[in-house]
């Protein structure tokens, strides 16, 4: 498995050590997530306001698989983070792009942090339960309702055609 350790060493110098080499860049071109700048200025404030540090945060870059062929199986797209006081990991490999599946890989963790620390429910978290609800079996009682129900409607379609009949 290829992978990439950063490591930063404040003063906005980030280390990065890669099969066996070692590589110094400054902060400012690491942050870098190949979307809009409004974007990842949200992001950055999100993130500040839920107390998230980069060095709480263990980012490596490993090869992703699926489809996308080449360019992913040989590249190393996939973006895994572990925010270590939580102990919560997120592993994107949505995108072709390592710079877009960061964004969104940064983004997740927030929102999972978010989750966690403020106790709301996400959109995500919505949809989930929404399906779980919707896959889950009647229960005796409701399936007793429904039967009726139709009974009724049977019912009450049975007596219309005696009185068109009657009234032919």
């Amino acid at each position: 498995m290829t992978e990439y350790i950063l490591c930063d060493l404040g003063e906005n110098l980030t280390i990065v050590f890669y099969r066996y080499r070692l590589k110094v860049y400054n902060s400012a071109m690491i942050r870098q997530y190949g979307v809009s700048p409004e974007k990842q200025k949200a992001l950055e404030e999100r993130l500040n306001r839920l107390g998230i540090e980069d060095q709480d945060v263990v980012e490596k870059f490993i090869r992703s698989g699926g489809p996308g062929g080449q360019r992913v199986n040989k590249t190393a797209t996939c973006v895994y983070l572990k925010h270590i006081p939580t102990g919560i990991e997120v592993k994107m490999a949505r995108e072709r792009s390592q710079a877009l599946n960061r964004f969104l890989a940064w983004r997740l963790l927030a929102e999972k942090i978010e989750e966690r620390t403020l106790r709301i429910k996400t959109e995500r978290q919505k949809k989930i339960e929404k399906i779980r609800r919707q896959k889950r079996k009647r229960s005796k009682r409701a399936k007793e309702k429904i039967l009726r129900e139709k009974k009724l409607k049977a019912e009450k379609k049975r007596f219309r055609k005696i009185r068109r009949e009657e009234l032919e």
